[in-house]
């Protein structure tokens, strides 16, 4: 089963089980993998659609992570903790995210292999890294990671 049609299952289960914030949580996921389907009609992007959607997952929970972080700060307290709502509900389908310690040890590993050198070598190696660990990784860790192995 793909991750698009887990995504509509779950927007039923949702809708029987009359959870309306995990409906609209879910029914904007759709909307944003929509927006992106209609995107890539004109682009030619090759990539498997389950990573496309980890990708717009991933993005929708930095978001989320920022309003946080702005709403606690503005003393809203309420509307910080729908969104932890709504990050629950999209970490729910997405694959284990690698710790600290796996993005280090996944960036060494990459750095040796493509023998870098220089801060020049930053772009093939965060190429490397998207393609192995597309929608398992937080990219802005590991990009941070190569900076400081490739500075030293």
């Amino acid at each position: 089963m793909t991750l698009r049609e887990k995504l509509n299952a779950a927007v039923k289960d949702a809708m029987r089980a009359r959870e309306p914030r995990k409906v609209s949580t879910l029914r904007l996921i759709l909307a944003s993998v929509k927006d992106r389907d209609i995107v890539r009609r004109t682009e030619a992007d090759e990539r498997d659609d389950d990573v496309i959607i980890s990708e717009i997952m991933t993005r929708m929970i930095k978001q989320r992570q920022d309003s946080i972080t702005a709403y606690e700060e503005g003393g809203r307290l309420e509307l910080a903790e729908k969104e932890r709502e709504e990050i629950a509900v999209i970490e729910g389908f997405l694959p284990r995210q690698l710790g600290d310690g796996e993005i280090l040890a996944a960036c060494k590993a990459v750095v040796e292999e493509l023998e870098a050198t220089s801060l020049k070598d930053i772009g093939r190696c965060m190429a490397v890294l998207k393609e192995r660990y597309a929608g398992k990784m937080d990219f802005s860790k590991a990009s941070k990671q190569i900076k400081a192995l490739l500075s030293q």
